[in-house]
Formats: structure tokens, C-alpha cells, sequence
């Protein structure tokens, strides 16, 4: 998509006063993908050197906005952990070419905020946090599930950037299930559910993702019951908060999330029942 309303694309190490019509450039895969009449100066962050991958002292994984799904992909098939396997999933739920794999980049799709956002779902199921940077350079951390208020909308101030994302050491050693549906082969998510079961206190969390406007993620401090679960779900998504759109209507995704749901319960809880 050729921008025509663009008239500079700047250097996003320079700091440069904000104003209306900026907007920040990472890989660009949806952003030139689609017309963009509102932006008129893009601030390119390919320069700014942020390791794309790391590990903290106290085990955690920081995920630079600008890493790719090609570089998170490679790390999560060399990553020693158990929740390791779920990373390839959800990157491999974006259904893409390579080409965009290769542009794609983790704060991209979580600043799209879009339902089917796959790196929403895989994050938002690990417990992460976002670390946001205002033009004046202050920061604040807040989760996955509370950046992402709808779709499309996200807990982003005036010029604010997503820097990166922080998985716990403690979510990376959960045992997870995935499940994803979409009404065609090579389509888009019309629901994506996770399950996390974490072996020191046998909590279970259920993220789901896709078919609701916005990621939900339900905590158990012991596996719930098939009823149990199913009322979580039912009391804290509201109907207008099932997606709708051309890739499956809420009653759909409502019924396929449920479902998903309770498959995932069963097979981390009659795992861990059998070991």
C-alpha cells in the first residue's frame, strides 16, 4: 500500500516532539497493508538496537517490540522450558508467509489489539506485562489483559510506545494446551483458547482469545469443575463482548470457546491426575 499521505518517515532515535498525524513504524506489515489517511510523519524504530530476546536475572523473558515472529519463533524452538512448545503454536497461528514473519514484530500485533492477534494470545496466556515509554520518557508496566481493552483499542497515551513485553519465569514453566479454531482452512482465528497449569501450586489459568473482543484470562487456584469453568467464562463475557465479524459470529465463538475450554481443562487436569 502506497501511503500518500505520508510526507517523512523519521528516525525514531532522534527525539522529536510528537504531534497529531505521527505514528510509529515497526515492521510495517499491517500498516502498510491497508490505507492510512490519518498519518502524515512515521517514526521508523528498526534503528533503535533493543535486543530482540532476554533472558533476566531472575529467569524471566523480555521480548523487544521490535523482535519478529521469525526471531521469537527460532528462540522458542531452542528455549528449555515447558511452556516453550506454546510460543510456536501461536506464532504459527498467524497463518502468514514468511515474508511477513520476517517483518512482523511482537509489539505490532499487540498494538493492533486486533481478537485474532495471536502474540496477544500467546502473552496474555503467560501472565505478561507491557512496558510502556511517554514522550517524556517515563514508563509504566501494566498486563496483557489490561492493555488490551477491545478491539482495536489499547491503553495507549499520545504518543506513548510500546517497548516491550515480560513473561514471568514462573509462567515459562507452566504446563499449556492449545487450542484454535477458524471457519476456514487457511483463516483467521475465530477462537484461540489457552490453558496454563502451574506444577508448584497446581493453579490453573484459561486465557481465552479470538473470539472475544478482548483477551480474557480466568485464574483457579485448583482445576476448576466442567460447570465451574463454563459460569467463569459465561459471568465475565458479556454478549456483546463475543466478536463478530465476518470470520464467525458470537454465537459461534461463544460455543466453540466453551468447548475449547473444557477440552483444555481435561487434558491438564487428567494429566496431572496420571503422574
Amino acid at each position: 500500500m502506497d501511503l500518500n499521505t505520508v510526507l517523512d518517515v523519521r528516525d525514531a532515535r532522534r527525539r522529536e516532539p510528537w504531534r497529531p498525524g505521527d505514528a510509529w513504524l515497526g515492521g510495517g506489515t499491517y500498516l502498510f497493508s491497508e490505507p492510512q489517511p490519518h498519518v502524515r510523519r512515521l517514526f521508523d524504530l528498526s534503528r533503535m538496537g533493543w535486543e530482540s530476546l532476554t533472558r533476566q536475572p531472575d529467569g524471566a523473558l523480555d521480548i523487544a517490540a521490535t523482535c519478529t515472529i521469525t526471531e521469537l519463533s527460532r528462540f522458542g524452538r531452542t528455549l528449555s522450558a515447558t511452556a516453550a512448545p506454546l510460543i510456536e503454536q501461536c506464532c504459527r497461528a498467524f497463518l502468514a508467509s514468511f515474508k511477513i514473519w520476517n517483518m512482523a514484530t511482537v509489539g505490532g500485533n499487540l498494538c493492533n489489539g486486533l481478537p485474532a492477534g495471536p502474540m496477544i494470545s500467546l502473552t496474555a496466556a503467560l501472565d505478561g506485562t507491557v512496558l510502556l515509554q511517554g514522550q517524556d520518557g517515563v514508563t509504566r508496566r501494566m498486563p496483557v489483559t489490561d492493555f488490551i481493552r477491545g478491539a482495536g483499542v489499547k491503553d495507549l497515551r499520545d504518543g506513548e510506545l510500546l517497548r516491550s513485553v515480560r513473561i514471568p519465569a514462573r509462567a515459562l514453566e507452566t504446563r499449556t494446551a492449545f487450542r484454535q479454531a477458524s471457519l476456514y482452512g487457511l483463516g483467521r482465528s475465530g477462537s484461540l483458547v489457552i490453558g496454563a497449569l502451574d506444577p508448584q501450586d497446581g493453579s490453573l489459568a484459561v486465557t481465552v482469545s479470538a473470539a472475544t473482543t478482548r483477551p480474557f484470562r480466568f485464574w483457579f487456584a485448583l482445576p476448576p469443575t466442567a460447570e465451574g469453568l463454563r459460569a467463569a467464562i459465561d459471568d465475565a463475557v458479556r454478549p456483546e463482548e463475543w466478536f463478530d465479524d465476518i470470520h464467525g459470529l458470537p454465537e459461534w465463538r461463544r460455543h466453540m470457546a466453551l468447548r475449547q475450554a473444557e477440552e483444555i481443562r481435561r487434558e491438564l487436569t487428567l494429566e496431572e491426575a496420571s503422574r
